[in-house]
């Protein structure tokens, strides 16, 4: 597991180019047969991912880093699928998962085992964990079951769609949100304008990317902006104080987890156009 540690404005505003992205950018999560893991001291937020092929691969959690004997013992997590058809086996319980469905496992389950249907198609399954204090039921979300709503337009080359899966009033958890958001052919641009939230943070993963794509994702500040230049099933750590916006070569797809003080997904401080520097 590796292991990150927060970083404060005052000091991001100084980084260059390969500093942004040691901090900020995770790379390399999708590894055929393995389990990745990103441990993050913002709000203790855990980036991973798992691509089994010919085995299953078993949720575990390191006893030095999380101080645990099992993953889940203080911790829930969110799942989604990004590639063929998988499985995750929760303490003996099989759920199937189709590309793009959502699995929430809450406090307390102890066997969390990941396997594909077909080892040359394999389910990639990305994960987002918190801290948790108490159990809610495992639920499964197909994302025709989703929480959608339809946003932006092909003026303003944000026409989107956001999916919901676990929020307050959708799959409940602890303090972990999850969703994900589909641009339409011909549209780039996603979360613009842009807004900051002091009581949440967030992670990205942008995926359904071209090789040759990237997407440009804007952090830092409103008035002391940065960007980080992000390719296919890669994911940005978005402390609080940041914005958290993107442009891409082409449309794209990317999943948004939260963590923090509560689960209002419109608890956003808004930063106007004009005070963008």
């Amino acid at each position: 597991m590796e292991i990150r540690y927060a970083t404060n404005p005052r000091e991001t505003k100084t980084y260059d180019t390969e500093r942004l992205r040691e901090e900020f950018l995770i790379e390399k999560l999708f590894v055929e047969g393995k389990l990745t893991l990103v441990y993050s001291h913002v709000d203790r937020y855990i980036t991973g991912a798992a691509v089994p092929t010919s085995e299953p691969i078993k949720l575990q959690a390191d006893k030095h880093d999380m101080g645990a004997d099992y993953f889940l013992a203080r911790r829930e997590i969110g799942i989604i699928n990004i590639g063929g058809k998988g499985t995750v086996t929760v303490d003996g319980t099989a759920y199937d998962l189709e590309t793009r469905d959502c699995l929430y496992v809450g406090l307390g389950n102890q066997e969390v085992i990941f396997t594909s249907a077909d080892a040359a198609k394999p389910a990639r399954f990305y994960l987002n964990s918190t801290p948790a204090h108490k159990n809610y039921p495992t639920e499964k979300v197909a994302i025709s079951g989703a929480e959608a709503q339809h946003l932006g337009s092909i003026e303003t080359s944000n026409e989107r769609t956001i999916y919901r899966f676990i929020h307050e009033n959708g799959v409940k958890s602890c303090q972990l949100v999850m969703g994900m958001t589909l641009l339409k052919p011909g549209n780039m641009w996603n979360t613009m304008p842009c807004h900051t939230h002091n009581r949440r943070s967030e992670v990205y993963l942008y995926f359904d990317m071209a090789d040759d794509a990237v997407v440009f994702h804007m952090m830092g500040e409103p008035t002391e902006t940065r960007h980080l230049v992000v390719r296919n099933e890669q994911a940005v750590i978005s402390p609080s104080w940041s914005i958290h916006s993107g442009v891409g070569s082409q449309n794209y797809t990317f999943i948004w987890g939260m963590a923090g003080e509560n689960q209002v997904f419109a608890d956003m401080d808004m930063v106007a156009m004009q005070d963008l520097k």
